[in-house]
């Protein structure tokens, strides 16, 4: 579990939620350095930073001055003004006329009404700057006093270097946004590459037909993945080599099989051929040729195990040439046109003039037009009618027919099957398609070019 993949993906994200907290008091440290370390409150901070104690004082001052001259209100104001620099003082006479403003500005009308008295008190309450207005002695009589200070003044230092603080932890919150981004794009193209790896491995095959083995780095959920799937290719590895034996076994005992059964075959033949010669009565001499039959049977029987043995190893002598199909299917139909007469069948050959070259073994070619033959006379002796067809379209099509019950019913003479399964192997490996179609009214085997 320490080594997986969730494991592994929750320490990535733990890592960038630790990071946050932990980059809070480092980013003060630096902002603190790069402030030269003044985050304690400066000087003015802290002469305008309480507000209820520049409004007592300012209403203080105001009391005092109540019954004083003019000159000796501006000489007061003109103190205060040395004690607080960066205020803004003046004030207003009992007439509302404006006698005094520091520094001047300009922005004061000379006489004042009630109106825009009231309405600049209002602006001094919701205004950026703090606004103190006193009453000269107490009583309106007198006119007022006014004290005026930015409120960004009355911040105190560490206010001003929080304030400082906040974009850079911005920054440090999306540098390490991208870097849990960053990590988290290279932990998943990481699972991809192994997993692509994997699935290359599984679509292509080696040379043998087998998957080739991945080579295994991690112990996580991937890497399990890897070994189940090398454990699979060494079992269809062991498999296949297991098969490859059993079937060089079995292509061994077939081939010494058929060689072993043709002596005494023979020997059988010689016998039944001496009986030929002596005198026999009439069921004795169809006995004889029942067992000659029979030995016609069993020795065709062996040299198709054979030669589909040798086809399916790949041992079967292969010489194609350039051959013409029409001649070489008259010749055949030919050489069977005997068979076929003495059974009674009706014989229907429809061959083209022009001639048509196929690319082929001609001594395999033969064996496949010898063992379709041989299945309908075999096989359809009910329907008692054979056709052999070519036509020149698509390059050549060569078609044999019979009327017989079909390939799905019984025959007294039924075998395996392994003369049609030996033309079929000769035809694939010849480069030419076989369609077999076979109902109750008959079988029609069709013989083409691929191309």
């Amino acid at each position: 579990m320490k080594r997986s993949l969730l494991s592994r993906y929750m320490l990535i994200v733990l890592s960038a939620i630790m990071i946050l907290p932990i980059s809070l008091p480092v980013v003060s440290v630096v902002a603190f350095l790069q402030g030269g370390g003044k985050v304690a409150d400066t000087e003015d901070s802290k002469l305008y930073r309480d507000g209820n104690r520049l409004e007592s004082m300012w209403h203080m001052e105001a009391a005092k001055l109540g019954n004083r001259s003019p000159q000796q209100i501006d000489a007061a104001l003109e103190r205060k003004k040395t004690e607080y620099p960066k205020a803004e003082l003046f004030w207003v006479d009992g007439s509302g006329h404006t006698r005094l403003q520091l520094p001047e500005t300009g922005q004061l009308p000379d006489q004042w009404s009630a109106s825009y008295t009231v309405q600049y008190m209002k602006q001094g309450v919701s205004a950026d700057d703090f606004t103190i207005v006193a009453f000269i002695g107490g009583s309106q009589s007198e006119g007022f006093m006014v004290f005026k200070i930015p409120r960004v003044l009355m911040q105190s230092g560490a206010a001003e270097a929080s304030k400082s603080i906040g974009p850079i932890f911005v920054i440090v919150v999306l540098i390490v946004l991208a870097i849990f981004l960053f990590i988290s794009l290279l932990f998943f193209y990481g699972i991809r590459k192994r997993l692509v790896r994997l699935q290359a491995a599984m679509a292509i095959p080696a040379g043998n037909g087998i998957p080739a083995s991945v080579a295994t780095n991690q112990p996580d959920e991937i890497g399990q993945l890897e070994l189940a799937f090398n454990e699979m290719v060494g079992k269809l590895e062991a498999s296949r080599e297991r098969e490859a034996n059993e079937d060089g076994l079995r292509r061994d005992l077939i081939a010494r099989l058929s060689h072993d059964l043709r002596t005494p075959l023979t020997a059988i033949r010689a016998h039944a051929f001496g009986l030929k010669q002596e005198t026999l009565t009439e069921e004795g001499r169809q006995s004889l040729q029942l067992i000659d039959r029979k030995i016609e049977y069993v020795s065709q029987l062996i040299e198709n195990l054979l030669s589909f043995t040798l086809l399916e190893s790949g041992k079967y002598p292969y010489r194609p040439e350039r051959i013409d199909i029409v001649r070489m299917a008259r010749a055949s139909i030919a050489g069977w046109y005997p068979a076929f007469e003495q059974q009674g069948y009706e014989i229907d050959i429809c061959l083209p003039e022009a001639q048509i070259y196929w690319f082929v073994d001609p001594e395999w070619m033969e064996r496949v037009l010898d063992n379709y033959f041989q299945n309908v006379l075999r096989h359809a002796k009910s329907g008692r009618y054979v056709a052999l067809r070519i036509s020149g379209e698509h390059g050549g099509r060569l078609t044999i027919a019979d009327r017989g019950p079909g390939m799905a019913e019984t025959s007294d003479e039924r075998g395996a099957g392994i003369g049609l399964a030996i033309a079929s192997l000769m035809l694939e490996e010849m480069g030419l398609f076989s369609e077999i179609v076979s109902g109750s009214e008959g079988t029609f085997i069709h013989i083409g070019t691929k191309s």
